[in-house]
């Protein structure tokens, strides 16, 4: 994680030098898709015993990543709306259908992050209900939101569809959150930009690997 952190904070200054003025997650607001090459990238981050044994738990064996991004509110950012990830349903027809999870999103910071630093806001158990008696739910105070403050080396797993929200960010540090979608393997979507594998580093990986990342391969 310290490594991580050490080859991608140039990256991420120098990208909100360039682009501080052109935020694309909402006022002072911005993502960027991760790289995969090392050390910003580790087969660790992807391939962790525990997690995976609670993504597949929840969905099944054969499950694949397909996003690799980092979100990042900076000073001056405000509360968003609580929403949802990902708002087109599978079944247009029955928009609020209610489905076994076939989505889930793995985060973990790349500084501890305390409620200073603009940590997501979650309303648990928002997944499960249709969207609109959710969200009533939530303006109304009738279920408790929590802001999730995460240590370094913690990992928040959440069903993408659970209402949440960003909180401010009122450091001078920038608050980089790092995401991995994982899905069920007859699902697609492309509603995040990702960065492109490298040949060497998609070749050090064991086939087993390889079958679990849907990213396009780079040279």
């Amino acid at each position: 994680m310290q490594s991580c952190r050490e080859a991608f904070w140039p990256i991420l200054l120098d990208y909100l030098q360039k682009n501080r003025d052109k935020p694309n997650r909402g006022e002072h607001r911005h993502f960027l898709p991760m790289p995969f090459t090392p050390p910003c990238f580790a087969p660790e981050f992807f391939f962790d015993a525990g997690i995976l044994a609670i993504v597949r738990g929840v969905m099944d064996d054969r499950v694949v990543a397909d996003q690799w991004g980092c979100d990042v509110p900076l000073r001056g950012s405000k509360h968003q709306q609580f929403h949802v990830d990902y708002q087109r349903p599978l079944f247009p027809e029955s928009p609020c259908l209610s489905l076994p999870a076939y989505m889930l999103v793995v985060s973990f910071g790349l500084i501890d992050i305390l409620p200073a630093h603009g940590p997501i806001e979650i309303a648990p158990g928002t997944h499960r209900m249709p969207g609109n008696q959710a969200l009533c739910s939530v303006e109304h105070a009738e279920i408790e939101t929590r802001a999730v403050t995460l240590d370094s080396g913690d990992v928040l797993i959440r069903h993408p569809w659970a209402l949440h929200r960003g909180t401010p960010n009122v450091t001078d540090t920038p608050r980089a959150l790092l995401t991995i979608r994982y899905v069920r393997r007859w699902y697609a979507d492309d509603s995040r930009e990702v960065n492109p594998i490298p040949l060497a580093v998609w070749q050090s990986l064991t086939a087993e690997q390889q079958s679990m990342m849907r990213f396009p391969l780079g040279l």
